[in-house]
């Protein structure tokens, strides 16, 4: 297991100020260390006075200063942080951003809200793996974000200034609610997303969950039954018990429900919003994953901390050997189109999932001499071409393929299909060491699914995304035309991947540009 990398995620958002350190051993494997909440609303003048004010500026420098202080204390090298609804309005937001850096040395991002949104799916992506919900909403202080989703890729999406704080703070709801204060933030939500939502998706049975902490709170309240191993909101046990809740003034609600004094005093909003929300939407519950933007946050910095930004550089051994397999290939008669676009596919795969499979870099030009000899075996015949294949490699003359790389090529040939697994009486495998037989137990992963969404040899996809989720990968393929041929092919071929590599693989087609 390669050496942990600490890192660290920042929310400041509408509600409270939220700090996660993590331990990343590779993009898929985050393992959370510490968290901490500071309860400052950030939210409450803002939406009043669109300014922070001076006493909001010092007790924001005072929770980034321990902050900072826990990140030293936790070794953490990576961090985001990240500002949302409220300071994206602040009028005083740039001295705000720069009074922090100063004060505690964290450069704070004021992202906006499409970026916020994108965080939160991220984050509930990787809660789910393969099944992705079909909606997906959060809940802050500021405001609403909704995202209807096909398959992991957005068909709708809004944002609604509808955040709990918001409405208390400009509708002066600050106790227990009458029944006309209510209906008016009824109307205003549904009114918004009447303007904001349309056509009105009608989700019926559909997976949907919420996120942040009023979603959390609601869950307690009006729980419903587990799904996915999920908590869940029951709307129509939340509509019963709704009216106990507006009654009820912050200390009430406080004893009654047990919460916290800035869960109390929105709780009733939250509720009226989430059931607006859920009639909209035709739902019965929602899902709550526990996850959030500090989730996405965390997951980009653990990919990106374990993926190579170098380009790839092909010093003149490798190009030699990538020059002596194509003429080697080619005298065999082997099928150019094909084999170049299964050697484009490889490198991309590779390139793509280095955070995950941390092979060295010299690997890639090794996958790229399989490639490109994969089907090379044809020429002897066709039955067990990847036998004749594998031996061809071996005993071939192949400028520039010696010693322990020819053995790791010529299992690659050999292992190139499902027809057949690595064992230790082949030859090629049997040659190598423990080290070298897993890095051609990897390549050869790699390799079964980009011959795979070419084994057709249309050469009809074009580009591939790897996404990494909690035990899942994602691959979006972009393609000329239909591609649910080549991604069944290749999810077939992808049972040596999720063996070496533990995880599940799906594919989706990038939607058409």
């Amino acid at each position: 297991m390669p050496e942990p990398v600490h890192i660290a995620a920042i929310d400041a958002g509408s509600n409270a100020l939220r700090l996660s350190v993590a331990r990343a051993y590779s993009a898929l494997d985050i393992e959370p260390v510490h968290d901490e909440r500071y309860s400052l609303r950030l939210g409450e003048g803002v939406f009043l006075r669109h300014r922070f004010s001076e006493e909001v500026f010092k007790r924001t420098a005072k929770a980034f200063r321990h902050f900072r202080e826990v990140m030293d204390e936790f070794g953490v090298t990576r961090y985001r942080a990240v500002a949302t609804s409220a300071t994206r309005e602040a009028q005083n937001r740039k001295p705000f951003v720069r009074a922090i850096k100063k004060k505690s040395g964290i450069a704070l991002e004021v992202i906006s809200a499409a970026e916020e949104s994108r965080l939160g799916r991220e984050a509930v992506l990787a809660a789910f793996g393969a099944e992705a919900p079909r909606c997906i909403v959060d809940l802050g202080g500021g405001s609403l974000e909704i995202s209807i989703l096909q398959d992991h890729t957005v068909e709708q999406a809004a944002q609604l200034p509808v955040g709990t704080v918001r409405l208390m703070t400009t509708l002066n709801l600050r106790g227990a609610i009458r029944p006309a204060q209510g209906e008016q933030v009824r109307r205003y939500v549904r009114a918004l997303l009447e303007s904001k939502l349309a056509p009105r998706p009608n989700l019926g049975e559909s997976i949907a969950v919420a996120l942040g902490g009023n979603a959390e709170t609601l869950a307690n309240v009006a729980p419903g039954p587990r799904q996915h191993g999920l908590q869940t909101v029951e709307l129509s046990l939340l509509r019963e018990r709704l009216p106990d809740i507006l009654k009820r003034n912050v200390r009430e609600r406080m004893k009654a429900y047990a919460v916290r004094r800035d869960r109390a005093d929105v709780m009733g909003i939250a509720a009226i919003t989430i059931i607006t929300l859920g009639r909209f939407l035709n739902l019965r519950t929602f899902a709550i994953p526990g996850v959030g933007v500090r989730d996405g946050v965390l997951q980009e910095i653990a990919r990106e901390a374990f993926s190579r930004k170098e380009p790839h550089h092909y010093n003149v051994a490798a190009r030699q050997l990538i020059v002596g397999t194509r003429s080697f290939a080619r005298r065999l008669g082997y099928d150019p189109q094909h084999a170049e676009h299964v050697r484009e596919l490889s490198i991309l795969l590779f390139d793509q999932l280095q955070a995950l499979h941390h092979l060295p870099a010299q690997a890639r030009v090794l996958l790229e001499a399989g490639a490109l000899m994969h089907d090379t075996g044809h020429l002897v015949g066709d039955r067990g071409h990847h036998k004749h294949g594998e031996y061809l490699a071996l005993n071939g003359d192949v400028p520039g393929l010696e010693g322990r790389d020819r053995a790791i090529v010529a299992a690659l040939v050999r292992y190139h299909n499902r027809k057949s697994e690595p064992a230790q009486h082949h030859a090629a495998y049997s040659s190598l060491n423990n080290a070298d037989q897993r890095i051609t137990r990897r390549l050869a992963a790699i390799l079964r699914i980009a011959e795979a969404l070419d084994h057709a040899h249309r050469q009809r996809v074009l580009k591939i995304r790897a996404s990494f989720q909690r035990g899942t990968v994602g691959l979006q393929v972009t393609a000329r035309g239909d591609a649910a041929e080549d991604m069944r092919d290749a999810s077939r071929s992808a049972e040596l991947f999720e063996k070496e590599f533990h995880v599940r693989v799906y594919f989706r087609q990038a939607p058409a540009s």
